[in-house]
């Protein structure tokens, strides 16, 4: 699944440790180190050693290897060991939940002196790619040059917008065809007077820009190495561990790399000898061969995979089972869509009554309950800068069966007793499970409910045009990175409305509009995040055009000789770069 995105389904989570999760609930900022946080070695994982090999279970092959081309979880994971870029997340703390942005390949997390406009970063001395050649700020100009070549097209593409100041995929004018015939950016936009020395030039303020530099899609790649589209395959890489070997769909193995350097990284380990990689590994497949935990499997583990929904509660009942599990959130948020272009829900009082209504047990318990999800009061998730806990309007929380007497008298009040509620549903046996039980309690509190089924394959297509047909309709949405910025501008910028755009519920709000613009041009993340989360509160309270129902949470096992097994919040997953053999 891809972050920063729309998500169809669910996947299982744990709600034990309880203690810990609600830590990591609490969650207000993400901090931007200085030199001092961005100085390796990273800080040792507790009781760990070297050597071995690990076995790793994954359900999917990995289709893109090329930073660039990364933009799903599972080739993110993977990348945590082989590539490295500006800035990176370091762990605050050995469970996961603690993160600050700090300089990878950078000297720091970044400077600006002028709000976000202009941003600077230093290369550390010693850096280096798997043939040994030194990375220098000739590579990473590159990096970002090639990003607006046509090849690349399944990455990330903020920094490409906002060096280009254009939204959609305008921004390859800036530079048609990349940096292959010799064209470069303008140094007005992007500045490497040495081998040491980037700084990006914005025409607009882009506080985030230390987070957005930390995703793999903004890894470097070599100039000298690069062959364009088979670089997608065989990449050059910076991080602990290298490509030994690929077989699409099959396998992959990775062994160390000799030219990467602890004391340059204060982010990631170089425990194990070596990865072994198997694909097509069902959920249910990886289950039962880790649950059995005999022979190669009591090294092994998944960076993906999650408990099965048939195997969860087995798991989580036996203590001795539950005690190889990690489990914690995704970035994922759920929420149920109230149509704002259909004339008969642009009465407030109709959406109010919707959103007391709407029972959100039907929709946990059709993705296997509790230990799956978690019911939602806001829309920024657990794993996200500005997360509330107490927040929780419609009282879901405390009844999540919802209130159809409430519902039922305002709904009387707006004199629309009866009014037809169209719910489009994805045809799923999870969607037709939540669809009907929602639609149930809807017609308790007065609503006329009628089910469309929308067929999986084109669900998003189908919610996303202008001119659907439906009242109502559930989405899910995940930050690309830990800041609602990449959660609140994609779903509610009125601005933004258009066939296929993620305005789902077509909302165009001035408040949210304006709002969206200040908050964007805060640079104290800490600042920000609490701005976010009152848009947020704005949005569910204020405007309803959108009722939340969970956060997404996974259970993941491992073997019982594997060591440093983290549930990490912002991977979304186990966190490959603290493993190690027991």
């Amino acid at each position: 699944m891809l972050t920063g995105c729309s998500k169809g389904g669910s996947d299982s989570g744990n709600d034990g440790k309880k203690d810990q999760q609600n830590a990591r609930r609490q969650q207000a900022s993400i901090k931007f180190g200085g030199a001092a946080d961005s100085t390796g070695p990273a800080p040792d994982v507790p009781g760990a050693k070297p050597g071995g090999t690990m076995e790793v279970l994954q359900r999917d092959s990995y289709a893109h290897l090329d930073p660039a081309q990364i933009y799903v979880s599972d080739e993110g994971s993977l990348a945590t060991l082989l590539h490295r870029g500006l800035t990176g997340y370091k762990s605050t703390n050995n469970d996961g939940s603690g993160h600050e942005v700090v300089g990878d390949l950078a000297t720091d997390s970044g400077t600006t002196t002028d709000g976000g406009k202009t941003w600077k970063y230093t290369l550390k001395d010693g850096i280096k790619f798997q043939d040994g050649s030194p990375i220098t700020s000739t590579d990473v100009r590159h990096s970002i040059e090639r990003l607006f070549a046509p090849f690349i097209n399944e990455g990330p593409t903020y920094l490409q917008q906002w060096l280009a100041n254009t939204p959609g995929t305008a921004y390859r004018k800036l530079l048609k065809g990349g940096p292959y015939k010799g064209k470069h950016l303008p140094s007005s936009v992007l500045e490497t007077p040495d081998d040491k020395t980037v700084v990006f030039h914005f025409k607009a303020p882009h506080p985030d820009l230390p987070y957005a530099l930390a995703m793999a899609g903004y890894a470097v790649v070599s100039e000298k190495a690069d062959t364009k589209e088979r670089y997608d395959k065989a990449p050059l890489v910076t991080g602990p561990y290298k490509i030994q070997s690929f077989k699409s769909g099959k396998s992959m193995v990775l062994v160390k790399n000799p030219n990467w350097d602890p004391k340059t990284d204060p982010i990631r380990h170089q425990y194990v000898d070596r990865f072994n990689i198997t694909f097509n590994q069902q959920f249910e497949t990886s289950t039962k061969a880790l649950l059995a935990d005999s022979g190669a499997d009591q090294t092994g583990v998944s960076f993906n995979n999650q408990v099965d929904a048939g195997n969860l509660s087995q798991v989580l009942s036996d203590p001795k089972m539950k005690a190889r599990t990690v489990s914690g959130y995704q970035p994922y948020v759920g929420q149920m869509n109230i149509n704002m272009h259909h004339p008969a829900m642009q009465d407030k009082t109709v959406r109010e009554a919707i959103a007391y209504a709407l029972p959100i047990t039907p929709f946990v318990r059709a993705f296997g309950g509790t230990d799956a999800m978690e019911v939602a009061g806001g829309l920024i998730s657990p794993t996200v800068s500005g997360y509330n806990a107490a927040f929780d309007p419609w009282g879901k929380k405390k009844n999540p069966a919802g209130d159809p007497a409430k519902a039922k008298a305002l709904l009387k009040k707006a004199g629309k007793l009866n009014m037809k509620l169209t719910f489009g549903y994805i045809n799923t046996p999870e969607g037709q499970q939540y669809s009907t039980a929602m639609a149930a309690g809807l017609k308790k509190a007065g609503f006329d409910v009628q089910r469309q089924e929308i067929p999986a394959e084109t669900y998003y297509d189908q919610v996303s045009k202008l001119n659907n047909n439906y009242d109502i309709f559930h989405t899910a949405w995940g930050a690309d990175w830990p800041s609602a910025s990449t959660v609140i501008p994609p779903l509610y910028d009125g601005r933004v409305i258009a066939d296929g755009a993620s305005n789902y519920s077509q909302v165009n709000d001035p408040k949210v509009n304006s709002e969206i613009d200040r908050i964007n041009s805060i640079t104290d993340p800490v600042k920000s995040a609490a701005e976010w989360e009152k848009l947020d509160e704005y949005l569910v309270k204020d405007v309803v055009n959108v009722v939340p129902t969970a956060y997404y949470k996974q259970v993941q096992i491992a073997g019982s000789r594997v060591g440093g097994l983290v549930y990490d919040d912002v991977i979304g997953g186990v966190d490959p770069r603290r493993l190690f053999i027991k």
